[in-house]
């Protein structure tokens, strides 16, 4: 029916309040932070939720993951992935903070028990905490069975953190895959809803993180991007104008 009726489908992105999601202004964070000093700012906020979280300090990436645990979210591709990496990569570290599906709790908390200094999972949701994962956070790992839009990709850009989605949805119309010959993109994106396309935008993030002037132009790239409802209120207008107009 949809595919019938196309040309009467009209897609709008979220908006994001930029007024309660802002590095710059966020009162729950260790330490705030603009586009001109992303870097260290990032780096004191990680260091305060590792700390905070009970996990090692680490030059690497540190992961994070604010979700509702349900199948459509993609929890069942993190399994072997995440073990690969976290005992392949021992500068890696990960937080998760969500609730859903006993089983999906039930693989986080199996996942901090084997790697109790390197992965921290907080059951529930807790708004303070999901900004502070937001600002500490290197890479949001995001891979969606599928997504009509989605939020946490935009937080994740105001941020500066790396959004690693799968191609889908609302994730497709808001991340762009980093080329660092270009030095354009802001995110990791893998196309396959399977274990070998996530693998691959890992070790895609795993293989840039060393190169920090590239980073530092993902990071910026995101960041730069715009989502407030100053902008995204627009497209409402405009169908608000088209449908008052009879067309």
């Amino acid at each position: 029916m949809l595919r019938q009726r196309g040309g009467s489908v009209i897609g709008i992105v979220n908006g994001v309040d930029y007024g309660t999601w802002d590095p710059e202004s966020d009162p729950h964070l260790a330490c705030r932070y603009g586009i001109e000093d992303a870097e260290d700012g990032k780096a004191q906020n990680k260091r305060e939720l590792l700390q905070a979280a009970g996990l090692e300090a680490t030059d690497g990436p540190l992961f994070g993951i604010v979700s509702r645990l349900t199948e459509q979210k993609g929890i069942d591709l993190l399994d072997g992935p995440l073990q690969a990496m976290l005992t392949h990569r021992r500068d890696t570290r990960l937080v998760v903070l969500g609730s859903g599906e006993r089983r999906y709790e039930r693989f986080f908390e199996s996942l901090a028990r084997s790697f109790p200094d390197r992965v921290a999972f907080n059951r529930g949701y807790d708004e303070p905490h999901a900004h502070r994962i937001e600002a500490a956070a290197d890479v949001f790992l995001m891979p969606s069975r599928f997504e009509p839009c989605g939020l946490n990709q935009l937080y994740s850009l105001r941020y500066g953190t790396a959004p690693l989605v799968r191609r889908t949805g609302g994730l497709a119309d808001t991340i762009t895959p980093f080329h660092r010959e270009q030095g354009e993109g802001d995110g990791f994106v893998f196309e396959h809803f399977d274990t070998t396309g996530l693998s691959w935008a890992l070790e895609q993030a795993l293989d840039l993180w060393p190169d920090r002037d590239a980073w530092r132009r993902l990071l910026l790239n995101g960041m730069h991007r715009d989502f407030s409802w100053q902008r995204q209120a627009t497209p409402y207008e405009n169908l608000y104008s088209l449908l008052a107009a009879g067309a």
